[in-house]
């Protein structure tokens, strides 16, 4: 494992230093790490752009609870049909980015590299769900980030208004509600789960 220093004033604190910084306080800018050494070694609560260490948003019970009910079915749909594997804030190369979705299907063509390491590759399916910390144009900009390295479908749940934000490219953008059924479309073939259950 290599030693990652991120400079504080006259100190120098390890990898296993960085571990215990709160998001609040560290500054990206002064973080000196590559993409590859991020894909190498995780460093939890973190995504990677553009040279930084960026803070991921804090998980609010809601958040949590959302993408566990996200989990539960996508997961047993796609274990039942061994389409693939379902994984909650692995981290993946988007680009020149390292990031972290909330949850991400990886179809089993896609299932290569090694396992103790970061995803080489972006999901198929990125799936984030909105905190209240989170900055819409950031979120947006997230989206076309994962659609521009490869992901196939972009699904960014908004806890607030209860909706789905369906990205299949950067023209093509579907605004789900309560009432509407969500599905995998060619990506998760033969997925289905209403909206209403993923905010229950």
């Amino acid at each position: 494992m290599i030693a990652i220093e991120y400079q504080k004033g006259d100190e120098s604190m390890t990898q296993q230093e960085l571990h215990e910084v709160t998001p609040e306080a560290l500054t990206p800018e002064k973080v000196s790490i590559t993409l590859a050494e991020f894909l190498e070694n995780d460093i939890e609560g973190y995504e990677y752009v553009k040279g930084e260490l960026v803070p991921m948003s804090p998980a609010t019970r809601a958040h949590s609870k959302i993408s566990v009910n996200v989990i539960r079915y996508l997961d047993r749909y796609v274990d039942e049909n061994q389409l693939g594997e379902v994984h909650v804030e692995a981290t993946f190369r988007v680009g020149e980015r390292g990031l972290k979705p909330d949850v991400a299907f990886v179809s089993s063509t896609r299932l290569d590299g090694d396992e103790n390491k970061g995803f080489p590759v972006p999901p198929d399916l990125a799936i984030e769900v909105i905190s209240p910390t989170d900055v819409q144009a950031r979120v947006v900009e997230k989206a076309f980030a994962y659609l521009n390295a490869g992901t196939r479908l972009v699904w960014i749940l908004e806890p607030h208004s209860q909706t789905v934000t369906v990205y299949r490219s950067e023209r093509d953008i579907a605004l789900l509600t309560y009432e509407d059924t969500l599905t995998g479309e060619n990506v998760v073939p033969g997925f289905t789960c209403p909206v209403s259950q993923l905010f229950q």
